[in-house]
């Protein structure tokens, strides 16, 4: 029978598979040809009435434009995208064809935004894409493609402002220690394509954004900042952050010309009866492909959430806390004393992490419910954070997994009923990258430290530098480490829990 590592493994595989740009796209994308030619995207129909026109932006983008291009044919009249710089040669050395444009394509793809910063080119690629869409007419339909990374790939201030004066503003308010839901809410509002600005530029054009979500929750005004979603900001909510921060007798001359006047972004409520922004990939999706594997290898499978966030060390609690309550049910001690404490503390740290939309005591009354010795399968998604305190190399998930090991040991060394169970753990980034490493994150059984103490390697001195890669890489011959290589597509982070008796 295959081990649990392996499935695992193939849980992550089809779990990012079914959110890579070309099957994703193929799923939610149609181009009916008989008759007057109509768009299908998942059910809704948008007739092509005259020209069809691309435009996109983000890390995923050059991807979804290939499988894009590849369905409408020669309808697509022209495309303009912008793509992380060094993205094609990346591609090209891992042998993704799939993901790149065929020679003579219509799609111009201007790179840019190195480091995830907005520049010079960056802002070359927004003002050709504010030009075409300006330039489109009732009859023309506009195809948007969004993923994670587009804010700094559409950098296009409104006049006077410059981009150096925008990026220095976001710098300040960042040192002072703005969240970066307030620097996005600055960005957007002195920003001529964020924050619905490119939809209303395109009007009177229909507008249909594929959008593949890399943000918790899928918010469409917050996903590369919104460009063709209605913004829930104001001007008003700009100068109250700016005045928090103590800037607003700071500003560059043409920030403060643009605030007071502000034509460009009308506070009557703008009209977005033209557009249809579409979700085609997300987290959510992903764990649902992985729950359907699961199950086909006969796992009993539960989905925790598709928002887990915070700090690495307290994520790692929360699933050590669950790993035992498995194992107390698999041993038949589902009720009890033990299995209160454990119930207990979970439920509060749960209610420390404030995730979104996880209701804690319906899914232990699900994973109660098991039958009693199947395997389980546990998944969950979001995106973790990391204190840094060392110099060590690694990531947010290479450091989940090991948090998750040195728990399961030390639950192991007071006795707990683990010790009937095969258990493994593995938490990964769905882009195939985990921090400055080739990895895209690591698995963790409950013998990892003690197997590790044995090659004279100390868990806890790693951590300590945050050094979970040179860990991973030294023990057992780097065999814990997830290594995919660069996928083309991101949706965040994706943790398995696999327990079998």
């Amino acid at each position: 029978s295959m081990s649990l590592r392996e499935h695992a493994l193939s849980l992550f595989r089809s779990a990012v598979g079914t959110v890579c740009p070309a099957p994703m796209m193929k799923r939610a994308l149609r181009l009916q040809r008989d008759g007057c030619p109509q768009l299908l995207v998942r059910g809704l129909a948008f007739p092509v009435k005259r020209d069809l026109y691309l435009v996109g932006f983000g890390k995923a983008v050059l991807g979804m434009a290939a499988a894009a291009e590849e369905i409408l044919g020669d309808h697509l009249v022209r495309g303009i995208i912008t793509v992380p710089l060094g993205i094609k040669e990346n591609l090209q050395q891992a042998g993704m064809q799939e993901m790149l444009l065929k020679p003579h394509s219509k799609i111009q793809v201007i790179e840019g935004a190195k480091n995830n910063l907005p520049d010079a080119e960056a802002l070359k690629g927004a003002g050709a894409i504010q030009q075409l869409a300006e330039g489109l007419t009732a009859d023309d339909l506009l195809l948007v493609l969004i993923s994670g990374g587009g804010s700094a790939l559409l950098p296009a201030p409104i006049p006077p402002i410059l981009l150096e004066e925008k990026e220095k503003l976001t710098k300040m308010l960042a040192s002072r220690g703005a969240a970066i839901q307030e620097l996005n809410i600055v960005r957007k509002t002195l920003s001529v394509l964020k924050g619905g600005g490119l939809a209303q530029l395109a009007y009177p054009a229909r507008v249909v954004s594929l959008i593949l979500s890399d943000v918790i929750g899928d918010p469409l005004d917050i996903i590369a900042s919104g460009p063709t979603a209605a913004s829930s900001h104001t001007v008003q909510d700009c100068l109250q952050i700016l005045t928090k921060y103590n800037l607003l007798h700071n500003l560059p001359k043409s920030v403060e010309t643009v605030l007071s006047s502000n034509p460009t972004k009308p506070t009557a409520p703008e009209n977005y009866s033209h557009v249809s922004n579409i979700i085609i990939g997300s987290n959510t999706l992903a764990l649902d492909e992985a729950k359907r594997q699961a199950e086909g290898l006969g796992y009993a499978a539960l989905v925790l959430s598709a928002a887990i966030h915070g700090e690495v060390g307290r994520v790692a609690m929360l699933y050590c806390q669950l790993i035992q309550l498995v194992c107390l049910c698999h041993a038949g001690l589902g009720e009890g004393p033990l299995h209160d404490e454990v119930r207990g503390n979970l439920l509060q740290l749960a209610a420390e992490l404030e995730i979104p939309s996880l209701d804690l005591d319906k899914f232990l009354e699900a994973l109660q419910g098991l039958e009693p010795g199947r395997p389980v399968c546990i998944l969950a998604g979001g995106e973790t954070t990391v204190q840094l305190q060392g110099t060590g190399k690694g990531g947010r998930n290479q450091e989940l997994a090991l948090r998750v090991g040195l728990g399961l040991h030390r639950a192991q060394a007071a006795s707990s009923p683990q010790g009937r169970c095969e258990i493994i753990f593995f938490s990964g980034g769905t882009d195939g990258q985990d921090g400055p490493t080739e990895a895209a994150g690591a698995f963790c059984s409950p013998g990892l430290v003690a197997e590790a103490l044995q090659e004279g390697l100390d868990v806890e001195t790693f951590l300590s530098n945050n050094d979970s890669h040179t860990f991973f890489s030294r023990f057992q011959g780097g065999h814990h480490l997830l290594v995919t290589g660069l996928t083309g597509t991101n949706v965040m982070d994706i943790q398995a829990i696999l327990i079998r008796a």
